[in-house]
């Protein structure tokens, strides 16, 4: 005898998913058969996130996952390992924290404004948080006071922390309650670290930043998500290289930059790409400082990226 129920997954590894009951019982489930996903192109049909329904015989302790519930959104990434193909890192988030750190090791503003346009494609709040605060000199803050005056005009959270610090994690942790929350960035940034003083339980094990190459190891392999004692989940993820913008144009990128995005009906042509043409609101923005020169930089080249593999496809 079988009976159905739903449930949440918090972690996979591959061929079995970790899934949990409202009152926090853990089960471990498997899929029988195959999950067609919006024709993503995805190698994982759920991740971690997701609510399904499982099938559960009566007295057994695995289950069997029979259907995925609408996603209210999801973050994916290209696959290391197939060509052409996406993972969903994970689903129906409340907001995204993006862990960065200006040195040991350096994060690329590119970076980040990439991943902060795949959290304005499917509506996710994000916040930037600074770590490794008591490494930086004052060429290196004056770095961060840039990026910061930049990326809160633009309506971004930012915080500048040290992982190692009770107050700064104090801070955080009145961010998180109550939410599903992402935390991703570069190996090395300290995800790792912070979770563990949000969460002293879980000991994830971290690793020592490659004094060679000043860049992090990774120390996750699969991503999880973790219960917060004042409510509300934490999924932690592997070290991420690179997002993927799936089924975006060239013209739309400017749509998920938010100050470029309120100046849009300004341009004097619809389908503006901001690079060359006449009469730009967004250039003119930037000429008068009112649009970051980093930030318009960084946009061009997801252009100059998106129009190159474009130019390949043909």
């Amino acid at each position: 005898m079988y009976f159905t129920m739903k449930v949440r997954v918090i972690k996979s590894t591959g061929s079995w998913y970790i899934c949990q009951t409202a009152d926090g019982k853990r089960i471990s489930c498997r899929i029988v058969g195959k999950f067609r996903l919006q024709d993503l192109k995805v190698t994982n049909p759920i991740a971690v996130g997701d609510f399904v329904e499982i099938e559960l015989e009566v007295n057994q302790e695995n289950g069997i996952i029979t259907q995925i519930h609408e996603r209210n959104n999801y973050i994916i990434r290209k696959s290391p390992r197939h060509p052409g193909k996406n993972h969903i890192i994970a689903a129906n988030l409340d907001q995204l924290f993006v862990i960065v750190t200006i040195k040991k090791p350096r994060t690329s503003s590119g970076f980040i404004d990439r991943m902060l346009m795949v959290a304005e494609m499917h509506h996710i709040p994000a916040t930037i948080v600074f770590n490794k605060k008591d490494l930086l000199k004052t060429k290196d803050l004056e770095q961060f006071e840039l990026w910061k005056k930049a990326y809160q005009e633009a309506g971004y959270g930012v915080e500048l922390i040290s992982a190692l610090d009770e107050a700064d994690t104090d801070k955080l942790k009145t961010l998180l309650a109550g939410k599903t929350t992402l935390v991703c960035g570069h190996s090395g940034v300290g995800k790792s670290t912070l979770i563990n003083q949000f969460i002293p339980d879980l000991n994830i094990a971290t690793k020592e930043i490659s004094a060679y190459h000043e860049k992090g190891t990774h120390t996750t392999t699969f991503a999880e998500m973790h219960p917060l004692e004042g409510g509300g989940y934490i999924v932690d993820t592997p070290g991420i290289k690179e997002l993927a913008a799936v089924d975006i144009e060239p013209e739309e990128v400017s749509h998920y930059f938010p100050e470029m995005r309120e100046r849009l009906n300004d341009c004097k042509f619809n389908n503006c790409l901001h690079q060359n043409e006449p009469k730009c609101a967004i250039k003119a923005a930037f000429v008068e400082g009112i649009i970051a020169e980093f930030r318009f930089e960084n946009y061009l080249k997801i252009v100059d990226d998106l129009q190159a593999i474009s130019y390949w496809k043909r």
